[in-house]
Parts: structure tokens; sequence; C-alpha cells
């Protein structure tokens, strides 16, 4: 297996296990059927829709493809379409493995084939390059740990590992950047990362007229919708400036 595969895919199985250190010291089994910050989605269902993708990123690299790839920023445009079996089928992962397995296949190696970054391989929402499928499921699993941080408040937060926070906040700008492409409004989320994206005058030199620059869960929250726009400016969380630097059109980029 290539570097940079490699390389993200123990990123995820890392911040897998730090998923599990977080439930086997925080989560009871009575806890299992809270109600989490994702409608319908109980505490149980959200792990074992986490362990499903984790089953599903083995089985879907095994998988190879002989149709051209599409961009991870199209690619996710198909999940909004999928929500419904997405639920249905993390509701039956929840009914099949009894919480100590769930925790278990949290903590097993991944097994993946030897490919390279950009092997085709037959996602479930289409083609896509191994790399940028291991991306895409490095930020789901990043974006839900956030989500059961939120859904259990009386605990401490899942950790966040720096290089899973780092590829998750990385490949979400990426994607509002190849979703709005331009060069009009600076998009910063550090330490991480800044893009240029959304059609209007190009900046060229000096300060940019229009920034929005907010921290790495903020923008987690604000590129998959668990934020409007318009509230994380009106908490502070976002400090917009210049008369283009309003991403309310173009957010959440996985919707």
């Amino acid at each position: 297996m290539s570097g940079r595969l490699a390389t993200q895919v123990d990123v995820y199985a890392e911040q897998g296990i730090a998923l599990a250190d977080w439930s086997a010291t925080h989560l009871a089994e009575a806890t299992l059927d809270a109600s989490t910050v994702l409608a319908g989605w109980d505490v149980r269902t959200m792990l074992a829709h986490i362990v499903a993708s984790m089953d599903g990123l083995v089985r879907y690299l095994g998988v190879p493809s002989s149709a051209r790839p599409m961009p991870a920023a199209t690619y996710v445009r198909a999940y909004a379409a999928a929500a419904a079996d997405i639920s249905a089928q993390s509701a039956a992962a929840a009914a099949a493995r009894t919480y100590p397995q769930l925790l278990a296949r949290l903590r097993e190696p991944l097994r993946v084939p030897d490919l390279a970054d950009t092997a085709p391989v037959a996602g479930p929402r289409g083609t896509i390059t191994a790399l940028d499928f291991v991306r895409t499921r490095i930020v789901d699993l990043v974006v839900h740990c956030d989500d059961l941080s939120c859904s259990v408040p009386s605990a401490d937060p899942v950790a966040l590992l720096r290089p899973a926070l780092a590829a998750a906040v990385r490949t979400l700008a990426e994607i509002l950047a190849a979703q709005a492409p331009g060069r009009s409004v600076e998009v910063r989320v550090p330490p991480f990362v800044a893009v240029q994206a959304i059609a209007g005058p190009r900046h060229t030199r000096g300060t940019p007229p229009n920034v929005v620059e907010t921290d790495p869960v903020t923008w987690l929250r604000l590129a998959t919708g668990r934020v409007a726009f318009a509230d994380g400016v009106t908490s502070g969380a976002v400090r917009a400036s210049g008369n283009r630097a309003d991403l309310t059109a173009y957010l959440p980029v996985l919707a």
C-alpha cells in the first residue's frame, strides 16, 4: 500500500481506538438508549453506524472498479439522497452486535488490500479513488465522534486525535473549494488549512478582502450542517469579514 493511503488508514484506525477508549470509560449499557444530536439515532445506533462504516471501508477497498472515479466533492453529494438507507442500515447494525462486540470491532486492526492512492474502488455511492474514499470515512468518523461528545455532555468529549481532525478539516475545506470554485473568499481553519473559494473578484496580493475564519471543530459542524453559518457568526465562533464572506449558500457541503 502506498504511503499516503497507508497513513490515512492508520489515522482512521487510531481514531477508532480513541472512540472505543472513550466509550469504555464513559458509556454504560443504560446510556446506549439515550438520544443523540441526530434525530432518530440513539447512542447505540451511532456507534453501530461507525462500526458498519469501518466494515465498509475494508470491504469497499477490496472492490476494484473500471469506471472513472468521481471527485470526493461529487461523491459526497450522494449522502443526502441515501440518508434513509443509511439510517436503516445503522439500525440493523445496532441490532446485530452487542455493545462489547462493537467496542471490540473498533479496536481490531484494519486489514485492507495493497492499493495505490489513485486506484478506483466501487464505493457505496459510486466509483472513487482509494485515498479519497478513506478520507471521506475519516470525515464520517471524526464528525460522529464529535456528535457523541455533544450527545453525552456529562462526559468528557471524545478525543479528536490531531491527525484525524486535520484530515477531516482539510477534506471538508477542499470539498467546499471544489463545490464552490473561485478566488473571492479565503476560508481559514487554523492550524490546518486555508482555501480560496466562491466565484467573484480574484484576490492576488495583500490581505484578502473577504475572509472567513473559524476553529477546527466549528468548521466540522458548519460543513456538515450541525451549525448554521449565521449562528456561528452570532456566537463569535466564526469571524467573517467582507461583503462576500457569507457561506450560507454553500454549506453544508455534504448535502
